[in-house]
């Protein structure tokens, strides 16, 4: 494993103040939500494959905005079927048994992933795509990020990557890591980069301080540092999409 499966840590958060700009439609029979640049051109796109805590949270849709103010349209997929886990769930849940019974599995998730991009370069007219995954979402990032169905990819904290799927990747990928994340504790760390420095292609992994698993959607953002952190591995994503997916 190049990181470890979701845990309590994958749940819990706090929730961000906001208007979601976007609207949700539907690709298939999966609701997703859609966000549009300012010039509506849908010409270069950011798939966004969320954590566990799924598509209509507020957070998950502020981002999808934040992508789509950066001149990207931002399309986001309900990859748990309208069953994800609320976040800060009550006293009793599982996240362990949701894990087995619930969650979606590979067999599951790829068809929607698969579904999305080739309706992004159909009808949506999208000619270039950068795949965002967070958490649960990375995994799906590294196992689609081949030629001709994505340009690049970025992860935060990823969880339920195998190594192997890290060592399939066939384009550019950029990592956001918290000092304190059990799921991608500083073992996996290095194990990613040294699995990625065998690559030929571009890899990045930038490590923030005073986070822990979950501070690139869940942060605190009343806390100078994780407020930092947060913004900063936004902008990550953009300025590695800007070089990989603008100006490819």
């Amino acid at each position: 494993m190049a990181s470890n499966p979701a845990g309590k840590c994958c749940t819990v958060g706090v929730k961000h103040e906001g208007t979601a700009k976007g609207e949700i439609k539907k690709i298939g029979d999966v609701r997703t939500y859609f966000s549009y640049p300012e010039d509506k051109s849908t010409q270069n796109a950011v798939l966004i494959l969320t954590d566990v805590i799924g598509l209509d949270f507020i957070n998950a849709q502020l981002i999808a905005d934040q992508f789509a103010a950066n001149g990207y349209f931002a399309v986001m997929p309900d990859l748990f079927f309208g069953n994800p886990v609320p976040m800060n769930p009550p006293e009793g849940f599982e996240i362990m048994k949701w894990i087995e019974t619930d969650m979606p599995k590979t067999d599951k998730v790829d068809p929607v992933v698969e579904a999305t991009i080739k309706e992004m370069r159909g009808p949506l007219g999208v000619q270039k795509i950068g795949a965002v995954g967070y958490c649960f979402g990375g995994k799906y990032v590294c196992r689609h990020l081949k030629k001709g169905k994505i340009e690049a990819g970025y992860t935060a904290h990823p969880s339920f990557v195998d190594a192997e799927e890290l060592e399939g990747i066939e384009g550019p990928l950029s990592i956001s890591a918290a000092e304190t994340d059990q799921i991608f504790p500083a073992p996996k760390r290095h194990e990613s980069e040294a699995i990625l420095n065998k690559l030929d292609v571009p890899w990045q992994i930038n490590l923030f301080s005073d986070v822990v698993h979950g501070f690139a959607v869940r942060s605190d953002i009343s806390k100078p540092r994780e407020k930092f952190a947060k913004e900063a591995a936004f902008l990550q994503a953009v300025h590695w999409f800007d070089e990989h997916v603008k100006s490819s």
